[in-house]
């Protein structure tokens, strides 16, 4: 009995520390913010608690635009899209870096076997597969993340797919084609598009809805945001803005949609109930992304000219901070476990041409 006793004193101890290690490794796990730095051609890795810029990978090309991370919050993928902006002349990219964030270093390669210009990866939860656009061949291209092969193709019908966004169910794929001034409708499943909605002369960026009732995308002819219904596939209605519009992103309890106004180096909301216009706050030079943090509290803005990216308080509408980053600092996305209080809310990651 004293031997038992003796024994079960030793032990408990063990089993509280073990448990209490475990804990304490799950809870120290930080999410972490990237972004692309297209004018020095690296990523940046941030600290969203701190507000500091942490690290850069070279990608080892020119020059990624966009980037989407794994759902474990391990891995950046970074297509290289050339030198040029969308539409105009210069090289043609034909291959897709993978970085490892934890060693913040290029661990794989994707290669599209001839130029393509692939610029908008999305990592699409409900199938597992990776999403990318690829101009050139007017085509969104599917990859195996596990393998990293190129597993099929979804042909969009019009020139310069340049954005791409997802249904949460991962049924239903929507591009903005910039010089088509237009939208696509794709069954990802099937491979094939289903509708082109004409928009502009020339459209821009891409946004879903929470709900997935409501497409977006702005006119770079007018200041006005597209809303298109993906019940019928159609214009639905037109959202006056102060200016023209560019990225876009829903809050995450989806009452708003964030634009952001480049020339006016504005970001407004956009109230998805009314569509009117019923904030907007000043930001740093040229903003032309922005990203919703996972709580709803902070907005993150890319400043391109300003190498900066402006932590927004969504509360009281105010410029809480403004991050260092690279040179033409442009597509941004999360790095975190699904399973983190601040990880990713959606499969969704959720550019300069004017922006490149």
């Amino acid at each position: 009995m004293y031997l038992m006793l003796f024994a079960f004193c030793l032990v408990l101890p063990l089993t509280l520390f073990m448990i209490d290690a475990s804990a304490t490794l799950q809870t120290s796990v930080k999410p972490l913010l990237v972004a692309t730095n297209q004018g020095d051609r690296d990523l940046s890795i941030i600290d969203p608690v701190t507000a500091k810029q942490l690290a850069t990978v070279p990608e080892g090309g020119i020059t990624g635009h966009e980037v989407a991370t794994s759902p474990d919050g391990k891995t950046a993928y970074v297509p290289i899209y050339g030198n040029s902006g969308v539409g105009k002349p210069g090289t043609d990219g034909h291959e897709m870096v993978v970085i490892d964030i934890a060693s913040r270093k290029v661990t794989g390669k994707v290669d599209f076997g001839h130029g393509v210009r692939p610029h908008c990866p999305v990592y699409d939860r409900a199938s597992g597969m990776l999403y990318v656009t690829t101009e050139l061949d007017q085509t969104v291209t599917i990859i195996d993340p596990k393998t990293l092969q190129i597993v099929g193709t979804v042909p969009t019908g019009q020139k310069e797919s340049h954005m791409l966004v997802v249904s949460r169910d991962g049924k239903r794929g929507y591009t903005s084609n910039v010089g088509a001034g237009s939208v696509s409708v794709l069954d990802l499943p099937g491979r094939k598009t289903i509708a082109v909605i004409p928009i502009s002369p020339e459209a821009q960026r891409i946004a879903i809805s929470n709900d997935d009732r409501m497409v977006f995308t702005s006119d770079q002819t007018k200041p006005q945001l597209a809303v298109i219904d993906t019940t019928t596939n159609q214009l639905k209605t037109w959202v006056p803005l102060p200016g023209v519009g560019y990225g876009t992103s829903p809050t995450p309890e989806g009452r708003l949609l964030l634009v952001v106004i480049p020339k006016s180096n504005l970001l407004v909301a956009v109230d998805l109930a009314t569509l009117k216009v019923v904030h907007s706050v000043t930001v740093a030079d040229d903003p032309v992304k922005v990203l919703a943090a996972p709580d709803g509290k902070v907005a993150y803005v890319s400043c391109s000219k300003a190498k900066q990216i402006a932590v927004v308080d969504l509360s009281q509408w105010k410029v809480n901070s403004l991050i260092d980053a690279g040179a033409g600092v442009d597509g941004l996305a999360w790095a975190a476990p699904a399973t983190h209080p601040l990880g990713p809310h959606s499969h969704r990651q959720p550019d300069p041409g004017k922006h490149l």
